[in-house]
Parts: structure tokens; C-alpha cells; sequence
């Protein structure tokens, strides 16, 4: 038997196996490739929905937080009116004070359009000296949103109403004889970026209560003409 006889068929084989061998190989490349697809287009659209859902809750969660925010500065700037007055007289409230308070908060939510979805409601919480009844002397309210106070409109607490307190149960907020406590409402009607697909529109309501950080002339309640922050 010559040498070529043996070697020939030999070397055939290997390249047949090889051959076999490559084909396998890129068959399951593409059988791999066509698993990852699949795996892909199964996979994608829970984590579009996931980080959709995720993006909502973010921002409505900064929203909520801006609402809070706005609830703070209010009560606590309407605290602060007339702490910088020099003057002998114990100073008063003016018309003109509250707008300020109230529009510098409706400024504070131009980012998120609060002026045309949102209301805030100020309220001052006060003893009556001859009762010894909590009840609202004051009213003001700034924004397009139709929402009235949770605790009653101006005045409430004196008539054959019993006004306890203001805020949580269990944690009301009362007033002491001859202070008063500024309590602010705040209500937003919140959008969501992606309309009813996930949440669709919340309202939030946040509320925060100061008292007045100096004396105040509390009698007349608030003075002054005319005012920006009517009540309706």
C-alpha cells in the first residue's frame, strides 16, 4: 500500500470533521444570537414599564415634596408679619402683608403651574377672650383651585359650631389667650406625566402650623381695604 493511499483519506476525514465542525459552530452562533433576541423582546417591555412607573412615582413624589415646602414658608412666613416693626404700637396685619405672603408662595410654585391646580388656604387660629372657644378670625386664600378649608371658613367656632382645633385628630393644634397660630392649607391637583397609564391625576394636601413669633394686635384681625387673597 503506498503512502498516498493511506495519507489521502486520512487528511479527507479531517477536513470533512472540521468542516462539520465549523458549521456546527455557526449554527449555534446563530441559534445563541436568535436566544438573545427572544430573551430581549421578552425582557424590555417589563423594564420600560418599570422604569416608566419608576419615573412617575419620582415625580410625584418631588412634587408632593415642593407642595410641603410651600405649606412651611406660608405659615411660617405669615408668622414673622410685623416682627421687624420698631414702632411702640404692637403691630397689626394688613391686607397688604398677607398678599405678600401668599404671592411670594404662589412664585415659589411656578414650576410646577400651582396658580391655575392649587389654592392655599391661611387661616388664624385664635382664642376668643370672652368665650375661651378656639374659632378662625381670619380668612385668605390664593389660587384657581375651588377648595374650601377643611376646619371651616372665616369665623367658625363662635356661632353654635365647636371648633377643637386644627389639624391631625389626636394632635390638634390650639391657640393660646393672646396668641394666635398662622395654619396654612395647601391643595394641588397633580398632573401625571403620563396621564391614567400608571396613577393618573392625585391631589395632595399638605398643612403646616407656626405661631405668631411676637405680639400682634389681635383685634382687628386684618386691616386695610383691599385684598388679592379673598376667600370665595
Amino acid at each position: 500500500m503506498t503512502y498516498s493511499r493511506i495519507v489521502v483519506p486520512i487528511f479527507s476525514k479531517i477536513n470533512e470533521a472540521a468542516a462539520f465542525s465549523c458549521a456546527a459552530c455557526v449554527k449555534a452562533f446563530r441559534d445563541a444570537k436568535g436566544v438573545a433576541y427572544l430573551e430581549f423582546v421578552l425582557v424590555f417591555p417589563v423594564l420600560l414599564t418599570l422604569g416608566l412607573y419608576g419615573t412617575e412615582i419620582a415625580y410625584m413624589a418631588s412634587v408632593n415634596m415642593q407642595v410641603s415646602q410651600m405649606a412651611t414658608s406660608v405659615a411660617d412666613n405669615a408668622s414673622r408679619i410685623g416682627q421687624t416693626d420698631n414702632s411702640g404700637v404692637t403691630p397689626t396685619v394688613t391686607e397688604a402683608e398677607v398678599d405678600s405672603v401668599l404671592g411670594g408662595a404662589i412664585l415659589q410654585g411656578r414650576g410646577i403651574n400651582f396658580e391655575q391646580n392649587g389654592v392655599i388656604i391661611l387661616s388664624s387660629l385664635e382664642k376668643d377672650p370672652t368665650t375661651g372657644r378656639q374659632y378662625i378670625h381670619w380668612q385668605r386664600c390664593r389660587g384657581g383651585l375651588e377648595k374650601g378649608s377643611s376646619y371651616g371658613p372665616e369665623g367658625y367656632g363662635l356661632g353654635g359650631e365647636t371648633l377643637e382645633g386644627m389639624g391631625k385628630a389626636g394632635r390638634l393644634i390650639t391657640a393660646s389667650a393672646g396668641s394666635s397660630v398662622m395654619f396654612a392649607e395647601v391643595h394641588f391637583r397633580h398632573k401625571a406625566l403620563l396621564g391614567d397609564l400608571f396613577l393618573g391625576d392625585v391631589e395632595f394636601r399638605q398643612e403646616m402650623a407656626f405661631e405668631t413669633r411676637d405680639d400682634r394686635n389681635l383685634a382687628p384681625g386684618v386691616t386695610g381695604n383691599s385684598s388679592s387673597s379673598e376667600c370665595q
